[in-house]
């Protein structure tokens, strides 16, 4: 997303497995995957991200071959992709996010109510995973 999105699918897992973690991140269900008939070897993959209040997502990339739109379908929303500004976005707006990009800042604008939208991925068929978080400075 230009400046979202979005969504760690490799973190649902980990998150899975935390529980206490789980609160200050984002929540990521599939809600529409298939290939595209009129494009060979690209499908469409839509997810809803949940932010509780305060919540946010690590800084992560994409699959190099997404290009992702989304919607915001509840409260606001902050993204920063690549060098750009932060941005707030807020129900009913969109963006998007070109392929390669880094997503350093998606999260929950507000410490009060909870925040969600829909991020559709056009991705190669066997590019994955959708999703990489950035490497903790830390680890190795």
């Amino acid at each position: 997303m230009r400046t979202a999105a979005v969504p760690l699918i490799a973190a649902v897992i980990a998150l899975a497995a935390s529980p206490a973690i789980a609160q200050d991140r984002e929540q990521v269900k599939i809600a529409f995957e298939r290939a595209l008939p009129n494009v060979e070897g690209k499908k469409m993959v839509a997810v809803t991200v949940t932010y509780p209040p305060g919540a946010k997502s690590l800084a992560h990339h994409h699959a190099a071959s997404a290009f992702i739109y989304a919607y915001v379908l509840s409260g606001t929303i902050r993204s920063q992709v690549g060098d750009e500004p932060a941005k707030i976005y807020h129900a009913g707006e969109s963006f998007y996010e070109m392929p390669g990009s880094h997503h350093r800042v998606s999260e929950n604008a507000s410490d009060k109510e909870s925040a969600s939208l829909l991020a559709v991925f056009v991705v190669d068929s066997k590019d994955g995973p959708l999703t990489k978080p950035d490497k903790d400075p830390g680890s190795q």
